[in-house]
This record gives structure tokens, C-alpha cells and sequence, in this order.
């Protein structure tokens, strides 16, 4: 009796193990880490075209163009984009997903109405848009975001941070609500040991000016951020770029196209270095998006964005890692949303973040589930 109830029981558990009746058991998620970097108000259309023929010319907007048609022309748009953004579209686009291009009906917007730096940074952090932030003023977030959350669990405290450019982060993300460390603006490393690069960028950063009073140089976010990396090993880090967006604004489309190649360049050297460092290689993902488009009717709309421009709310989203298939260019039918970021995020890191409800869902071809 005794050996035939233990029998009963082993058969018991065994079938309890099994999935359920049409339901498929899912492999675990292999991402440990997550990158989640953003271009501010990088076009669509230069990311999956390459540089645009109507302004590579035009003296309005481009000091020698000569010399940038020899750096980043080509007949063909697969060329031009690919000269423009080597990384994206010899690794990621083998790698990973690409999404966005609209030739292809292929939507990436964002749902905010105001199209324009915070609102959409609002976004992208917490899965959702609040239409009350309607300004770019340094005023701290309500909502929490993704980063917060995530900062708040115990087996992740610590282990978050944010690096940026614009000087107006550290309001968005409520860094003195969230705990979150946020480098921005013209922040120096603050840590109490510093290492030889951050000392140098500590010095340096002062000494060379940058064109804007709120925007810093994205080559002194890259580097203090690479540096966190190596010194700290978080799980979640963020990297705001910004100057492609600044150069847009002072209609400057040569400074534009060279500073979208620098930051595929940084984004090409985060990649390489998790790629040769333990506790990243193979385990980390890697997400790349912008805050909003821009204008592209009359010419000279896409030195602009914002409610009233044509085009602002069209953006486009990139991402490599363990967990996401190589389906490269998405060129099906489909729509996708800026709001879906943030529980994108949290999903591959095996949290379950709603936004208080409102968030977005997560994208399943991104997350494997």
C-alpha cells in the first residue's frame, strides 16, 4: 500500500510539472542586464535611409557640402544609411530588430500630444503619457518611472542609473524621490574613488564649451557613462544622447548627420565592451529609441517638432540581446508605440511593471514571450 501511494504521488508530480493542456512552456529569459539608450529627435528617415538628399546640398543648412556628400552619400538609400550608421546596420540589423520604417507601413509613435523633449522622455520612462507635462521646465516627475521601480526592489537597489546630456534628467526621473544617480548636464563624476578617466573627464568637461547652456557634449555623457560600467557593473543603465536634436534646432544638418555617427559609433563600443565582459556578454540587451521625430514639409520643418509639426510623433526603436530573435529590418505591417518601452524594459529583466496600470504592453517579438 505504502509503495503503490508513493507511486501515486511521483505520477502526481510529475504531471503537476507539466504545462498546462494548450499552453506551451516558455524557456527562461536569458537578459541579467539592460541598456536602454536614446537619441533625441533623430529622424526615422535618416536612420532608415541615411542622409536626406533635399538637405545634404542645401547651403542653408550644410557648411561644406562637398565634404559631407563624399562622407555620407550614396545612390542608394541602403548605402547612405549604413555610411551613416555603421553599427545599426552591420550588427543590430544581423543581430537583432529594427523598427519603424514607414515605407514599409511598419509605425513606431509616440501617444503624448505635445511631441516635443520631456513629455516624451515621460514616455519612455514610465509606459505612459501625461499631457500635463507640457513644458520643458525643470520640474520634478510625478510619475514613477521604469527606473524607480525597478531601483526600488530589493535584488535591483543600487543597481540603476541614468547618464545624460540634457540638464533637465534629473527632474524627469525624480532623482531625489527615486534614489536613482543621475549624471546630466554639465555634472562632474562625484564617486569617492575616482578612476584616472573620470578624473581627466572631470577636468576636461569645464575647459571645453559646449555650443548650448543646457546640453553638454554627448562624447563626455558617453565616456563617464562607459566608465560606470566598468567600475559598477548596474543592471539597468540609461544614456540620453542630445545633440543631434540641438544641432537640429540651430539648423545645422551637417553637425546633425556627424553626430548621429559619432553616437552609433558610442552605442557600437558599449556593445563591444559588453560583449567581452563577464556578467554582460550574452546576458545583456540592448535598446536604442528617440523622444520624438521631426518635420519634414517645408524643408526647412526639420530643424523643428512639436504639436503643430507633421512628422513629430513618427520615432522608431532598435534593440539586440539574448532574448530577441534576429528578425533585422521589421518590414511587415505593424504598429508600435512609445509607450511600450518601459514594460519592455521591465519584462526582459523578468519584472512585472504595469505604470500603475496605464503602461503600455511589452513587446512580445522583443521580449520572447
Amino acid at each position: 500500500m505504502r509503495k503503490r501511494l508513493f507511486a501515486h504521488r511521483i505520477i502526481l508530480a510529475f504531471l503537476l510539472a507539466l504545462p498546462a493542456a494548450g499552453v506551451q512552456a516558455q524557456d527562461a529569459l536569458q537578459t541579467e542586464n539592460v541598456i536602454l539608450i536614446t537619441m533625441d529627435g533623430f529622424r526615422w528617415q535618416e536612420l532608415f535611409t541615411g542622409a536626406d538628399e533635399k538637405l545634404i546640398d542645401d547651403e542653408a543648412f550644410v557648411e561644406e557640402p562637398g565634404i559631407l556628400r563624399e562622407r555620407f552619400w550614396d545612390n542608394d538609400p541602403a548605402t547612405r544609411r549604413s555610411r551613416l550608421m555603421p553599427f545599426l546596420w552591420s550588427v543590430v540589423a544581423e543581430q537583432g530588430q529594427l523598427y519603424g520604417n514607414r515605407a514599409y507601413e511598419n509605425f513606431v509613435d509616440v501617444t503624448n500630444s505635445h511631441r516635443f523633449s520631456y513629455p516624451g522622455y515621460n514616455e519612455i520612462l514610465t509606459g505612459f503619457a501625461d499631457d500635463r507635462i507640457d513644458s520643458n521646465d525643470k520640474i520634478d516627475n510625478a510619475n514613477v518611472t521604469v527606473l524607480e521601480h525597478i531601483n526600488g526592489l530589493d535584488d535591483f537597489r543600487g543597481s540603476v542609473a541614468a547618464f545624460a546630456s540634457w540638464d533637465v534628467f534629473p527632474w524627469i526621473i525624480n532623482e531625489k524621490r527615486s534614489g536613482v544617480p543621475v549624471n546630466a548636464g554639465f555634472r562632474i563624476a562625484v564617486d569617492a574613488d575616482l578612476s584616472q578617466r573620470e578624473r581627466v573627464l572631470n577636468e576636461l568637461q569645464p575647459e571645453i564649451p559646449s555650443p548650448w547652456s543646457t546640453v553638454r557634449l554627448d562624447a563626455f555623457t558617453h565616456h563617464y557613462a562607459i566608465e560606470y560600467l566598468r567600475k559598477h557593473s548596474p543592471r539597468l543603465l540609461y544614456i540620453a544622447y542630445g545633440e543631434t536634436d540641438d544641432f537640429a534646432h540651430d539648423a545645422e544638418y551637417d553637425q546633425y548627420l556627424e553626430s548621429a555617427h559619432r553616437t552609433d559609433a558610442f552605442i557600437g563600443k558599449i556593445w563591444n565592451w559588453v560583449q567581452s565582459t563577464d556578467g554582460y556578454r550574452d546576458a545583456t540587451t540592448l535598446i536604442v529609441t528617440t523622444d520624438h521625430g521631426r518635420g519634414t514639409e517645408p524643408r526647412d520643418a526639420w530643424e523643428r517638432h512639436g504639436a503643430d509639426i507633421q512628422g513629430s510623433e513618427q520615432i522608431w526603436l532598435a534593440v539586440i540581446g539574448p532574448d530577441t530573435k534576429p528578425l533585422g529590418e521589421v518590414q511587415t505591417t505593424g504598429r508600435y508605440y512609445q509607450d511600450q518601452v518601459a514594460r519592455t524594459v521591465a519584462t526582459l529583466l523578468g519584472i512585472d511593471y504595469t505604470g500603475g496600470g496605464k503602461a503600455g504592453k511589452a513587446i512580445d517579438a522583443i521580449t520572447g514571450r
